[in-house]
């Protein structure tokens, strides 16, 4: 036995670690490493600008790791300004103590490891996380960012660039001015961003004067200079002839649009913001500007830019860089000549990540990641945006990376957006969709090539080439802005894509008309919105074997303008990966502020003669990653998952990914082909939900327990019925819609059900809420339209939470309007065996499988897309059967259901679900039994429930469950029906 002992293996793993973290001093049972504390650390690791991190390490079973690595939370290490905030417990293998070679034994080994704060939060709350030396390196980087100075710096920040707005918005006859500059309009935000780039360049200039002699910062800082503004412009001039054009350009020209008088308070502010920050020792401030510069964009409400949550970026990072499976990362040539795009860079969280992931994976290599940065800045990052403050911010992030690592030339561009002094108008990065050359306004780097902060031509348009099938990678968060959208801020637009910097209504007409030539031959759709031209913008510049790596709506997983772009996926890409959250309210959305679902979609581009997959991997995560931590655990398990279940098999739910012992995932593997009508497998909880569902979709029934219960003929809608018309087809502007909508009336001609009302919708039978009147001279439509008039209407905005009904009935026919569409059969019968089937458990489960589930409870569905609807094949229901439904209909006429959300507790639905299953169906009660389990599952889901707490009542809800079941079953049939075989 060789008897290795601890000090041994800390001692090798501390030499690996100081191999892959470059810029950190890494000590191995150092004594006197801790003010005022005995003993000492077994590793300890400090950084400038960071805190220190301990690791403490024993070998298996490692009974007392967790409380020594606790016992170093907070304590002071000498020399250091912050104390320990992060302490890792790591366990080595119990093999490792007879190893004869114990450096090759550490370098090879597994380990397991938990990260402690000071708060008392453990990482990962249950268990361990295992993994070899890489990604213990990997995770001291993380948790050694100074979380509390952080947050203190960036209220300091946020607290001074308001105050320095409240200032400028004093001065009069200036902020016009200054909006013309950034190319926004003149509203505070524009002040407040104004402000925060101001801001940006003074922290970053107090950076760069600790770390540059050629850089001193003016007695501005202190106050009381005589010429606050002259002084701080030479200063920043002399900056400039450094380098550092992404930071202090736009910031010198601001400084010139301020009146000496009102500059001196303002730069006061601000150089206190400053002094205070750097007095915290942040030293990666230039993300502060970035963090907060969602709430400062004016146009936000027309360009729907929303800030990509840092650990989201780094989540979406991790997974694309992954791809990247030909890289040599040890080699600096070969990654220089990557090319990463993202051409709606904003503030340049997700450039910022990918640069973050490439230089950790160079240095975990053993390289060296400073000598990256000027490369990655000249050569491999390139970024574009419509906003000149939104690209001054990702030059600012990126820069501020390596601050003491000058550049040349980099590659962000501001582009040209809206009506042009030559009378044509431009799109941004769409320009292209049509051509790889592209002028820009500016270019952030160079200053002989630079024309304006906001494009006044100072000098010649640079042309630059993006060539199609150029990148490696392209990394997107893109507006996600439709034509279509009229409500809220966009009500009144014309063109709400292009409505953006007080565009005219001629100018927001060209850009569409500029976008319809540009479409062509895209998977582009208006109804998708412009999030849809740059996944295709993304493709056009992909080569083979490049890397996609998208945030977009949920809808883009199920809507059917976003079909074209599932067809291109499915087509062109391989290894795709789909994340969603199945949460409710702002945790469903890896953005700030969406207030909607979203996807994150990875793929890699399939090289040439390679074969199609035609499968891709859904994982539904239970919350959106909080921190690094998290998102780095998140991607190595997704990642690393095989991918075993498959959603054509039984119901027994997806693969686990955990982190820890927690189970923060599940991941199901689904076919993805052309014809597919869409990915319904995102935000989904229990993946033994969408197994059922999906096996419903395709005719059999496969219940919780009961993965071969039998078949059921089911069809499309449009096989079965016709769905009727778009409610602007009915009261459109003439000449397209022939009627008005007025109020009700009981002797109405044309009776309408147009809109919910949550009263009137609790039984199966509902009446009109409004009537139609005929326009003169458009008698001959009308009565074309009226010919589509029918009893049965589906619910095309269906929240489950709040509504009981999918399918109503009208005892008059009538024309369905906006969120009751008709729709109409040969067989009159059809009608009351349709209203059956769509309320009973498995109609709502085949509807919710169907639908968009962007919102939180709200499932979406469209006129168009009711057409693929599955539903039972009414064709197939014998004289007995249809005269049944008709009896089972009338028992229902007059009783209430509960919204659908509670389907599984409402005695009503279950009595509804026994005899659409049992009486109609012919199936056995421990089918039915089956359907009431998979209904308990649905009504789980939080695209269900959507957060909303179920009302109170007598009995826990398992009690409530049973009684409904219960009081199912004793009800006598009201026809007998022969049982099924299967």
């Amino acid at each position: 036995m060789v008897g290795q002992v601890e000090a041994n293996a800390n001692g090798a793993l501390g030499a690996l670690l100081r191999d892959m973290l470059g810029d950190c001093v890494v000590r191995s049972e150092h004594a006197g490493t801790l003010v005022g504390a005995a003993g000492r650390p077994d590793i300890l690791i400090t950084a400038a600008g960071r805190s220190p991190v301990v690791i403490e390490a024993e070998y298996e079973p490692a009974a007392t790791v967790e409380k020594e690595a606790l016992s170093r939370l907070d304590r002071r290490v000498v020399g250091e300004v912050r104390p320990i905030e992060a302490a890792i417990a790591l366990r080595y293998p119990a093999a490792l103590k007879d190893a004869y070679e114990i450096e090759k034994a550490v370098r090879e080994a597994e380990f397991t490891f938990a990260v402690f704060q000071p708060d008392g939060t453990r990482f990962p709350e249950v268990g361990w996380l295992d993994g070899p030396v890489a990604e213990v390196a990997d995770f001291v980087r993380l948790v050694s960012a100074p979380k509390r100075a952080f947050h203190t710096a960036a209220n300091y920040m946020e607290d001074g660039i308001e105050l320095a707005a409240c200032q400028l918005d004093s001065v009069p006859g200036v902020t016009p001015a200054v909006a013309r500059l950034l190319g926004m309009q003149d509203v505070p935000q524009t002040r407040r961003m104004a402000c925060a780039i101001l801001a940006n360049a003074i922290v970053f200039h107090q950076r760069l004067a600790g770390i540059a002699r050629q850089v001193s910062l003016p007695r501005l800082v202190c106050r009381g200079a005589p010429n606050p503004q002259n002084e701080m412009r030479e200063e920043w001039t002399r900056i400039l002839e450094i380098n550092y054009w992404p930071i202090f350009s736009i910031a010198r020209d601001l400084l010139d649009q301020l009146p000496a008088s009102a500059t001196t308070p303002i730069l006061d502010r601000l150089c206190e913001t400053a002094e205070r920050i750097d007095g915290l020792g942040v030293t990666n401030a230039h993300d502060l500007t970035g963090r907060i510069f969602q709430r400062l964009i004016a146009d936000r409400k027309y360009l729907a830019t929303f800030y990509t949550l840092p650990a989201s970026a780094g989540l979406l990072a991790r997974l694309a860089v992954s791809l990247l499976d030909e890289v040599d990362w040890s080699d600096p040539k070969e990654i220089a000549e990557l090319r990463v795009g993202d051409f709606a860079c904003g503030t340049g969280a997700l450039l910022s990540a990918v640069y973050e992931q490439i230089a950790a994976r160079h240095e975990r290599s053993g390289g060296d990641a400073t000598a990256l940065h000027r490369p990655l800045m000249e050569e491999v990052l390139y970024g574009c945006d419509v906003m000149p403050s939104a690209v001054h911010i990702t030059g600012s992030t990126l820069s501020g990376m390596r601050p003491d690592e000058g550049f040349g030339l980099s590659r962000l561009y501001s582009l040209p957006y809206g009506r042009q002094g030559d009378g044509e108008v431009r799109i941004g990065s769409l320009e292209l969709l049509r051509s790889s050359a592209l002028q820009t306004l500016f270019n952030t780097s160079d200053p002989a090539l630079r024309t304006g902060s906001a494009g006044q031509e100072t000098a010649a348009q640079v042309t630059t080439d993006i060539p199609d099938e150029g990148f490696d990678l392209v990394i997107m968060n893109p507006p996600f802005t439709r034509n279509v959208t009229r409500e809220g801020a966009t009500a009144g637009a014309t063109a709400a894509a292009f409505a953006a910097f007080e565009a005219t209504d001629a100018d927001q007409r060209d850009m569409a008309r500029r976008m319809g030539v540009l479409k062509r031959g895209v998977c582009y759709h208006g109804n998708a919105g412009i999030a849809s031209a740059f996944a295709e913008l993304a493709d056009r510049k992909l080569r083979p074997g490049g890397v996609v790596a998208l945030v977009l709506p949920l809808s883009a997983a199920s809507g059917q303008a976003w079909q074209g772009f599932r067809e291109m996926l499915a087509e062109r890409y391989t290894d795709l990966t789909v994340l969603s959250i199945a949460a409710n309210g702002h945790r469903m959305s890896f953005s700030s502020d969406t207030g909607m679902a979203e996807c994150l979609v990875v793929a890699q581009k399939r090289r040439r003669g390679e074969s199609k997959k035609r499968t891709a991997r859904f994982v539904s995560l239970r919350e959106r990653p909080g921190d690094f931590p998290e998102a780095a655990v998140l991607a190595k398990a997704v990642q690393s998952s095989p991918g075993r279940r498959r959603l054509q098999d039984g119901p027994y739910g997806g693969d686990g990914v955990h982190s820890g012992e927690k189970r923060t995932a599940e991941l199901i593997t689904a076919p993805v082909t052309p014809s597919d009508y869409s990915w319904s497998c995102v935000r989904v909880a229990d993946a033994a939900v969408a197994q059922c569902a999906f096996a419903l979709a395709n005719g059999r029934v496969r219940l919780p327990g009961r993965p071969k219960a039998g078949r059921i003929s089911v069809a499309p809608l449009a096989e079965l019925g016709e769905v009727g018309l778009y409610h602007l087809d009915l009261i459109g502007p003439a000449p397209r819609g022939p009627f008005d909508k007025i109020d009700p009336s009981p002797t109405a001609t044309y009776p309408s059900l147009w809109n919910h009302h949550a009263g009137r919708e609790k039984r199966l039978v509902v009446e009109p809420d409004s009537q139609l009147q005929v326009r003169v001279g458009m008698e001959e439509k009308a009565a074309r339209v009226w010919a589509t008039a029918s009893r049965s209407h589906l619910n095309l905005d269906f929240t489950f939470g709040s509504q009981p009904l999918a399918v109503a009935f009208t005892e008059r026919a009538c024309i369905g309007g906006r969120v009751w569409p008709t729709v109409s059969f040969e067989d009159r019968r059809f009608d009351y065996a349709f209203a059956l089937w769509g309320n009973c458990s498995l109609g709502l489960l085949a509807y919710w499988w169907h639908s968009s589930r962007q919102q939180s409870s709200k499932a979406g569905l469209t006129v168009s897309t009711l057409d693929s609807l599955s539903v039972l094949d009414l064709r197939t229901l014998g004289e007995a059967q249809l005269e049944g439904a008709r009896r089972i209909f009338d028992e229902f006429r007059e009783l209430d259901l509960q919204p659908a959300g509670f389907a599984d507790t409402d005695p009503n639905r279950a009595l509804l679900d026994r005899r659409v299953v049992c009486d109609l169906l012919g199936f056995g009660e421990e089918v039915f039994r089956g359907v009431r389990r998979l209904a308990a599952k649905w009504c789980a889901e939080p695209s269900v429930h959507g957060g909303k707490k179920r009302p109170e009542a007598e009995g826990s809800l398992t009690w409530r469950f049973e009684q409904a079941e219960e009081y199912a079953l004793v009800a006598e049939p009201v026809f007998a029906f022969p049982k099924s075989k299967s």
